[in-house]
């Protein structure tokens, strides 16, 4: 990457969050911290109003006036395949969000690359189509976003049923099929559950608070572990 793409880069990191340390940024710029260092002090010298310090992160004024993005064709394309996607596995609300998010990028495109996102043969076919999987997948990540404990009928592939206390933590994506990550009262212990095997879904007005040992970071660290 060029010095100047890389700057620009940054800036663009830096517009779209609170605050991100420089390790953050190597790593997504791929570069040592060091360089990115070097990087902001040049930003600052030539007028760009960042602000922070080493070791604490950085963020970028609001009052800085950038031009208008320009995408290449390959970020057009993954837009394109993203927003697809979406539409057809991520539930009928996200669904619906990226196709407007998609309308909204293709209205300011210049005319020369407008093209890309209407002409791509990029696509994301489901021949199998569940409405009900769908309405849970809305409901399921509506209650992680609220930490609201979800109430379950729930059919296991063996054919066992089950009522079921969820504390929902993450939704995992599988290729064809969704799963829940929650914390399970009636087993006291993570579980997992494909959206597709849930009969019944209903969140509860009751919320919950991160518990230690019960987190979706806990979750993550004894799968690493395993």
């Amino acid at each position: 990457m060029r010095r100047a793409d890389r700057l620009f880069q940054i800036v663009q990191l830096l517009r779209n969050k609170r605050l991100v340390t420089a390790k953050q940024l190597a790593e997504r710029l791929e570069v040592s911290e060091r360089t990115i260092y070097r990087d902001i002090q040049d930003l600052s010298l030539s007028g760009v109003p960042v602000e922070g310090e080493a070791g604490v992160g950085y963020r970028l004024l609001h009052t800085l006036d950038i031009p208008p993005i320009m995408f290449t064709s390959d970020e057009i394309e993954a837009l394109v395949i993203g927003a697809r996607m979406s539409k057809t596995w991520a539930g009928n609300e996200l669904g619906h969000s990226a196709q407007t998010a998609l309308d909204k990028i293709t209205a300011v495109m210049p005319a020369g690359l407008r093209h890309k996102i209407e002409d791509s043969k990029l696509f994301a076919l489901r021949f199998s189509h569940r409405q009900d999987v769908d309405i849970h997948l809305d409901i399921c990540r509506k209650a992680i976003d609220n930490k609201r404990v979800l109430q379950m009928a729930y059919c296991r592939a063996d054919g066992e049923h089950s009522l079921r206390r969820i504390r929902p933590l993450g939704l995992y994506f599988w290729g064809s099929t969704w799963t829940l990550v929650g914390w399970c009262e009636l087993r006291d212990d993570f579980r997992n559950f494909r959206l597709d095997r849930i009969q019944s879904l209903q969140a509860e007005n009751e919320t919950f608070a991160d518990s230690e040992g019960q987190s979706l970071q806990d979750f993550i660290k004894r799968m690493t572990c395993q």
